[in-house]
């Protein structure tokens, strides 16, 4: 049996609700689970069954937008007091990525000229759509400028998964292996497992072999080794929020690769939409990083790997700083230092 290689795709929406490819499943079981309420919603976002900043993103439009379509009201007023208190429900679900608040501020937006609650439901619907449609061509974007920045660097490394199944299609980071793939460039990536939930291994390895992508598995404790012994000549990796001076947070352990690609002076590049600069935090510093659960560390598919009263540190994310960051890959160009001005030209901040 031939098996036809293709991107694989992480969301699908349908007339009265959202298929999930559910990411706590990969890679041994391919399943697609169908949410239609709020709480369906906020659970998939929370437990990470759907994941990446902009498919965070996306999921979260449409889950304001279907929950609003269900709000058993004609009066204006209180249809817009129902949207707010489900907007904040959805935005407390993962705090870091920034792609999420900015989503469903989106559909905030569409409700500033409305007349009717009818019109409010119309457009809020269309207003989803619109971000899952716009987020395909930001990543197509995003991959060809990555291409064209890593020229003739066929050897690189990647951590977390910031693929075609954490956005629309293609992804961020793993945008130019898959457009490279389309075109016949032949790619190795290096893939970090990412602990604690191995998303590089249980992720981003299975999208890059779905894709025909050549790639390796390695322990993130092996980066600097791996580095250094098979010639990787850059690495590159997604975010979850980009700070004003450029200060970049993104899952646990990328910082440590920044500092490995300093000490070996090859190039570290980020990779993310215009929707994830957050002009609110100055610097890294004000980026909220989340804490999620000590089992993510002490279990692994249920079973204890530690002692079960350790205490446990598990922070999601780390910053990077922006002076260990070469270039930022945006669908609007790649971003050098200064970040800070380069960052606020893009975004036509005066």
């Amino acid at each position: 049996m031939t098996h036809t290689l293709s991107i694989p795709t992480s969301l699908k929406w349908h007339e009265d609700h959202l298929l999930i490819l559910n990411q706590q499943k990969l890679p041994n079981v391919v399943e697609y689970l169908k949410l239609t309420t709020i709480t369906e919603y906020f659970d998939a976002i929370i437990s990470l069954k759907v994941r990446g900043a902009p498919a965070i993103g996306i999921t979260a439009a449409y889950g304001l937008a279907q929950a609003a379509s269900q709000y058993e009201t004609d009066n204006l007023a209180e249809f817009k007091d129902y949207f707010y208190r489900d907007k904040q429900y959805l935005s407390d679900s993962r705090p870091t990525a920034v792609n999420l608040v900015w989503a469903l501020n989106r559909l905030e937006y569409a409700l500033e000229q409305v007349r009717s609650t009818n019109e409010a439901r119309t457009n809020l619907l269309h207003s989803a759509i619109q971000i899952h449609a716009e987020d395909e061509e930001v990543c197509r974007m995003i991959g060809e400028y990555g291409l064209g920045l890593l020229g003739d660097k066929r050897k690189v490394m990647t951590i977390c998964n910031a693929g075609s199944i954490a956005t629309s299609k293609y992804g961020t980071a793993l945008a130019p292996f898959h457009l490279g793939r389309e075109r016949g460039l032949g790619f190795q990536v290096f893939a970090c497992e990412t602990r604690p939930v191995l998303q590089g291994a249980r992720l981003t390895a299975w999208e890059l072999q779905q894709s025909g992508v050549d790639v390796t598995l390695i322990t993130d404790s092996m980066a600097a080794h791996t580095i250094k012994e098979k010639g990787i000549e850059a690495v590159i990796v997604g975010a979850d929020r980009i700070s004003l001076n450029g200060d970049t947070a993104n899952k646990i352990g990328t910082s440590m690769l920044a500092i490995v690609c300093n000490h070996y002076k090859i190039p570290f590049y980020v990779a993310a939409p215009s929707s994830t600069f957050d002009l609110n935090s100055r610097t890294g510093e004000d980026i909220p990083i989340e804490e999620r659960s000590p089992e993510e560390i002490t279990k692994i598919s249920g079973s204890l790997i530690a002692p079960d009263d350790i205490p446990v540190y598990n922070p999601a994310f780390d910053v990077t700083p922006h002076e260990l960051i070469t270039g930022i890959i945006t669908e609007k160009g790649v971003l050098f230092q200064n970040f800070e001005k380069s960052i606020q030209q893009i975004l036509n901040v005066k």
